[in-house]
């Protein structure tokens, strides 16, 4: 437990020496280890990986594409927040122009992972799951969910796209589309980056 605890320390130190409240929840793990009180230094420790969770994530926002296709970035949009119970983060961008809009979302330790797991592994759930609207699709070798939410009368459908990656689920939605034009959206995220990034 300590040479974990100083090998955290010490990693997180080296990677993010200029974030002012990771030091200090730091030393504060540090100390409160030392002197016994696991409890305030397990908090401080979790303090410290959602600061660096927060930070990951807005890495991860540098990744994202500026414009899908014709879809413009709404940057002021941009958001990273910390997840509930001091796991992951959750990390947002938008865009649009005049009749589309889309939306990407990335939840690290997503609590929907287990079960869009088993959906895509299991031919039988997916059955049972599926309302003819739902698909399995590969985009950059990762299986997927694709999942179609009809529109309003005269307007074209909206599409909901789920990439699980080990620990972390992409949502991809885009109103007013059809599924050629969601899967091309969907082919200039930079996947594997994200992936290597946030895992």
């Amino acid at each position: 437990m300590k040479k974990l605890l100083t090998l955290t320390i010490l990693i997180a130190a080296a990677t993010f020496a200029k974030a002012q409240d990771l030091k200090a929840n730091l030393a504060t793990a540090k100390s409160s280890y030392s002197s016994g009180k696991l409890e305030d230094a397990h908090f401080a420790l979790q303090q410290s990986l959602q600061e660096l969770d927060i930070t990951i994530g807005k890495e991860v926002l540098k990744l994202l594409p500026p414009k899908l296709d014709v879809l413009a970035s709404d940057t002021k949009d941009d958001n990273v927040t910390a997840n509930i119970s001091f796991v992951g983060a959750t990390i947002h961008r938008s865009y649009s122009n005049a009749d589309k809009k889309a939306t990407i979302e990335i939840v690290n330790n997503s609590p929907l992972l287990g079960t869009l797991n088993a959906f895509l592994t299991s031919p039988l759930l997916a059955s049972l799951g599926s309302n003819g609207n739902s698909k399995v699709v590969k985009i950059q070798g990762y299986k997927s969910r694709l999942t179609k939410e009809e529109g309003s009368e005269g307007s074209k459908p909206s599409y909901r796209l789920e990439i699980p990656f080990s620990n972390a689920l992409v949502t991809m939605t885009v109103n007013n589309t059809n599924e050629n034009e969601m899967l091309a959206f969907a082919n200039t995220l930079p996947l594997e980056k994200i992936a290597k990034l946030i895992q």
